[in-house]
């Protein structure tokens, strides 16, 4: 189980460095630097720069050289993890994917009752969301004009979460403590209330809501409506 949202932000901050150590060992091909320490600690930089860059301008208006001004990488430093965009688009994919998945998985892993399950799954997305806007912000409107490639990976991952959510929906259902419905829609809406708190921050923020207050609202409407007796 999540225990709070700071405890939350702890735990994250290591994750994003072991998903990026994880990222170095799988494109040491691409990645030209030898000392790993160094290269995960400048692939945090890169990936946070462009992800806050991508924010402010957009992901086609940013030129590598605003990349380098905003990262403090001369071009040549750059270079030694990137030849071109279309290289940082794989590497700001796939440690977003990777960090998602494994994130989600592992604080669901191990708990037996669907709602404590539940619950869980909707808090780490969506307080994972929190910290990482600007990648599930790129992840939902940059998608459209990616290469083919990533975008098939774009709508794969959004698809697997909620295929998270629909496995515990089901499993519920069949242990009879949620009352059976169409688990694919129910997934799909999850989906898209959690997608609401990272596309409409500001809304939330003008009404004064936290993260874990949204995240546990989410978590009681599902399973108010999941119950069996209502």
């Amino acid at each position: 189980m999540i225990a709070d949202f700071e405890s939350f932000k702890i735990q994250l901050s290591l994750s994003k460095i072991e998903t990026c150590r994880e990222l170095y060992r799988q494109n040491t091909d691409m990645i030209r630097i030898k000392k790993e320490e160094v290269a995960v600690k400048n692939l945090v930089r890169i990936i946070d720069s462009t992800l806050r860059l991508t924010y402010a301008k957009g992901f086609h208006a940013m030129s590598l050289r605003d990349l380098c001004a905003d990262s403090g990488f001369s071009i040549g430093g750059l270079y030694a993890y990137i030849k071109n965009k279309e290289d940082l688009i794989y590497l700001i994919q796939s440690h977003g994917f990777m960090l998602a998945r494994r994130t989600i998985l592992a604080y669901t892993n191990g708990i037996t009752d669907p709602r404590d399950k539940l619950l869980t799954a909707v808090k780490a997305h969506v307080y994972l969301s929190e910290l990482m806007q600007p990648w599930f912000y790129f992840s939902f409107m940059e998608v459209k004009s990616l290469p083919k490639k990533q975008k098939q990976e774009a709508i794969a991952v959004e698809l697997e979460i909620e295929s998270i959510i629909y496995d515990i929906i089901e499993e519920g259902m069949a242990a009879g403590v949620f009352r059976r419905l169409n688990a694919h829609l129910l997934a799909s809406l999850c989906k898209a209330m959690m997608q609401d708190w990272y596309l409409k921050r500001r809304k939330y923020r003008n009404q004064g809501t936290s993260v874990t207050q949204y995240a546990e609202f989410v978590g009681d409407v599902l399973g108010s409506y999941l119950n069996p007796r209502s």
